[in-house]
């Protein structure tokens, strides 16, 4: 008897087909064990397609994302995390709670090539302003415990003589006639210096005084950096980076009226 012929006979009974006492007559008159493989295989093929068919269904249903902030800007805080990183591709300081308007302008800088960096500049090269606006609200309203300060260096006077009086006699403004007299930031563009290490701060001084960083016009920093000593700015930043980071370190309200309106805060 042939395999076919089993299949028939097979479906016949389960399906009900045939009147039962003919099915009966026929079922009798065969082996049991190639009727038995014959219903284990299509029992096997019945469920490989109702497995097939709720897989199919499972895919076309649309997988929903947690379309939140949060959830678009993990890229970024694979680096920019609640604690400063160094790693060898470099420095990535904590951007969690610097003023809206600054970290707007310094995504606009990456991305267009005003501040140098290979990653940052891919990974927001096609990026529009609207959607940099709406990282840089993200993050500016997080908050996070600043580092621990480190000693001020044998030059501590000349660094809090910089950073709270500056020197008229070459120029130099007072950091806190830019960044705030807790040197926390003002709203809406201007950074704190605070909560920052020694080296990031020579870093980007440097940066500014070498060209490697600069803004629109008028680029006041690359104008302060420019007058800096190399001793001067190991100085300045070795005394920042001594301060702790006062209790509400968030900016301060608005500049006033005489604070130089930079290209770097618009």
């Amino acid at each position: 008897m042939g395999s076919l012929q089993y299949v028939r006979m097979v479906l016949w009974s389960f399906f009900g087909i045939r009147r039962r006492a003919r099915a009966d007559a026929e079922l009798g008159r065969v082996k049991p064990l190639p009727l038995l493989l014959t219903a284990v295989v299509l029992a096997g093929l019945f469920v490989t397609l109702l497995l097939g068919a709720a897989h199919w269904a499972a895919a076309a249903t649309p997988v929903r994302v947690d379309g939140s902030m949060a959830q678009r800007v993990q890229a970024c805080t694979a680096c920019h995390g609640r604690a400063d990183r160094t790693t060898r591709q470099g420095y990535f300081p904590r951007i969690a709670g610097k003023p809206e308007g600054y970290l707007f302008q310094q995504l606009r800088h990456f991305r267009d090539g005003r501040r140098e960096h290979a990653g940052m500049a891919h990974l927001l090269a096609q990026m529009p302003d609207a959607y940099l606006a709406d990282i840089a609200a993200h993050f500016a309203a997080l908050d996070a415990p600043p580092p621990t300060p480190t000693p001020p260096g044998p030059d501590g006077e000349r660094g809090e003589a910089l950073a709270t009086r500056g020197d008229p006699l070459v120029g130099l403004p007072a950091c806190v006639s830019c960044h705030g007299t807790a040197l926390t930031g003002l709203a809406p563009a201007v950074p704190g210096l605070l909560g920052l290490p020694r080296d990031y701060l020579v870093a980007q001084i440097g940066a500014w005084k070498t060209g490697r960083r600069h803004a629109t016009a008028p680029d006041c920093m690359a104008t302060v950096a420019q007058r800096l000593s190399v001793e001067d700015i190991d100085a300045v930043s070795a005394w920042l980076a001594s301060r702790p980071v006062p209790p509400g370190h968030a900016p301060a309200g608005r500049p006033d009226a005489g604070t130089p309106a930079c290209g770097s805060t618009r």
